[in-house]
């Protein structure tokens, strides 16, 4: 059933007054948060409604009412809609550029809790689904090549081959130009043993080093698969007395600290390669054990050509979805103009 626009407004005013509370509203305090004018009784008709549908819940008899996760599924998909943020108070301090990405990281997850007052975490980019975009062979000494892999977002790996004799320069030449023919613009995945074969084929006596290329591609790729993940804003969980009860406090402190679940959380958003929005996760919704009480926000940002990360924010289910998800817009926007222009 499709809500009207008076449900609308007093589903959305029981969640904005739960949201800032953190108690069960009633009929009385609807009649001031809305601009229809209707008497209390009126409002607990359409409240009961609402009940009936399943966006709201009365935790006890004669309290006011809660949301459910449906209430606030239905709350954040109308923000959703029309939440369009301009750039704010974030913009210079995102702008301040920094010499290695993991500095700025670590301020950017410092600057949303802070924020947003809420734990908050982000992923380094990750490039290990990026295609190659060339490979070059140097020689250094006799018994030594350099090869330089670059891959999309200007990653660049140097890995050092040992040779069993000197090669020649014209030698080099035509290996770069058989590398880079056969391998530039492809992923790893597409690199396929038939193509490796017949790669070596053509190098002849050289197809060893065609073969320690080929490994080289992929241990620099594979480099780039160990997952950092930056938090902050932990202790943010306790200002929630909802989160705050020893066993459940426990247990998301923990997720922080072993990261392996928020691992998992960064590998299936980055596993969708056109997803660069935001996901809002409520209760149950939630992709993390131990995060079935709150709600988690994530989304995906992308630096130059191919290099994405994950940023999470995650807090109660009464957090202020408002301000969460203009916050992540303004990041994304402020980190595509820091990386693009």
């Amino acid at each position: 059933m499709e809500l009207d626009e008076r449900k609308t407004k007093i589903l959305q005013a029981v969640i904005r007054n739960y949201l800032e509370t953190g108690e069960p509203v009633g009929s009385r305090t609807i009649s001031k948060y809305t601009d229809l004018n209707l008497s209390s009784a009126t409002i607990r008709n359409e409240m009961a409604d609402l009940e009936e549908l399943g966006y709201i819940f009365q935790p006890h008899t004669s309290a006011g009412r809660i949301p459910s996760d449906k209430g606030y599924r239905f709350y954040v998909d109308c923000l959703m809609e029309e939440k369009e943020r301009e750039a704010g108070d974030m913009k210079e301090m995102i702008l301040q550029k920094q010499d290695r990405i993991e500095v700025l990281l670590k301020n950017v997850v410092r600057l949303l809790a802070q924020n947003t007052q809420y734990a908050t975490m982000i992923s380094a980019p990750q490039t290990h689904r990026n295609k190659l975009k060339f490979i070059q062979l140097s020689r250094v000494d006799r018994d030594q090549i350099l090869a330089v892999v670059v891959v999309e977002g200007n990653v660049i790996k140097n890995n050092m081959l040992h040779v069993d004799q000197e090669v020649s320069d014209e030698t080099l030449l035509k290996l770069n130009i058989l590398l880079n023919t056969h391998l530039t613009g492809l992923s790893l995945d597409e690199i396929n043993l038939g193509m490796i074969t017949a790669m070596k084929q053509q190098a002849g006596i050289h197809s060893d080093i065609v073969g320690d290329v080929i490994d080289a591609v992929a241990e620099s790729i594979k480099a780039d698969e160990d997952l950092r993940i930056y938090t902050s804003g932990t202790n943010n969980i306790f200002r929630y007395p909802e989160l705050a009860d020893q066993s459940k406090a426990s247990e998301l402190i923990s997720t922080f600290e072993e990261k392996d679940q928020l691992g998992q959380l960064v590998r299936d958003t980055l596993s969708e390669e056109n997803n660069t929005g935001i996901q809002v996760y409520i209760g149950q919704e939630s992709p993390v054990k131990g995060m079935e009480d709150c709600s988690v926000v994530t989304a995906t940002y992308e630096l130059e050509e191919g290099m994405r990360g994950t940023v999470g924010i995650i807090g109660p289910k009464r957090m202020d979805y408002d301000k969460v998800v203009g916050t992540l817009k303004t990041l994304m926007s402020q980190l595509d103009e820091l990386y693009n222009r």
